[in-house]
């Protein structure tokens, strides 16, 4: 896996590239915050062990900034063992955390362990995805259209794609649309549950996840032109489809309620 090492200790750093190197992952090292998201946006990684002290910011800055991109794997490291500072790095965006100073047995089993919970999504990334004629780069967050379909005009508001996204006849996602649409293409036509979005999406999410889950879906909704479209299955999940007869089968197919978006 590709890491990023936020780390300001030069020998802790040094230490840990070598293990990391050693266990088959490709390290980038960072001595700062503003260093961290330099790197961060000439290439997101696979996951991040994020050191909350740094001498030019707060680690919890990086971790934000990861965490609009849901496949990756964050890590925060810390001195500090109280509740205030865990929950603070968790708040965050951070899928785990480790207390200087910490074996290295420790940290490649937490590692190991993060990595499991967001491979679904570091797989749907790799290869575009494709339903009834529209194809989803996740990394890009685009969606592509069908060559029949109108390309989006860029002064339709704030759900509107950007100019680059309207000349490739696609529209723009958000990393958190596009990680929700990417789940949803891998199982056309199936009903995805609640649970799945904010295990994968959100892992160790604060309080509010579920609200957001439903904000962004709202959102979604929004930018994909017809037939395509997200169906609420209450008290379950959210269904794609690409036409609202898709629904109309026998007994004990999902049956989809448009009305509300919780469960």
């Amino acid at each position: 896996m590709r890491l990023l090492l936020c780390e300001d200790d030069n020998q802790l750093a040094r230490g840990l590239s070598r293990a990391l190197s050693r266990a088959g992952h490709s390290v980038e090292r960072a001595a700062g915050a503003a260093e961290a998201l330099r790197l961060i946006r000439a290439g997101v990684p696979d996951l991040a062990l994020v050191d909350l002290s740094l001498p030019d910011g707060h680690g919890s800055e990086v971790v934000k900034r990861l965490r609009q991109h849901a496949h990756v794997g964050i890590i925060v490291i810390t001195a500090y063992g109280d509740e205030r500072s865990r929950v603070l790095g968790l708040r965050a965006g951070a899928d785990d955390y480790v207390v200087k100073p910490f074996s290295l047995a420790e940290l490649l089993a937490r590692i190991d362990a993060v990595a499991r919970r967001t491979r679904p999504l570091r797989e749907l990334r790799t290869a575009p995805l494709e339903y009834a004629g529209f194809r989803l780069e996740s990394e890009a967050r685009l969606l592509h259209l069908p060559p029949e379909f109108p390309a989006p005009r860029p002064d339709q508001g704030p759900a509107a794609p950007d100019a680059a996204a309207h000349r490739e006849h696609a529209v723009q996602l958000t990393g958190k649309e596009a990680a929700i649409l990417a789940l949803l293409m891998a199982h056309p036509g199936s009903t995805v549950p609640r649970e799945r979005f904010l295990d994968e999406i959100w892992p160790s999410g604060p309080a509010s996840a579920s609200r957001s889950l439903d904000t962004h879906i709202g959102a979604l909704r929004a930018k994909l032109p017809p037939p395509m479209e997200i169906a609420t299955v209450r008290g379950v999940g959210y269904l794609l489809r690409a036409a609202p007869d898709e629904l109309a089968g026998g007994p004990g197919e999902d049956r989809a309620e448009e009305a509300g978006e919780g469960p």
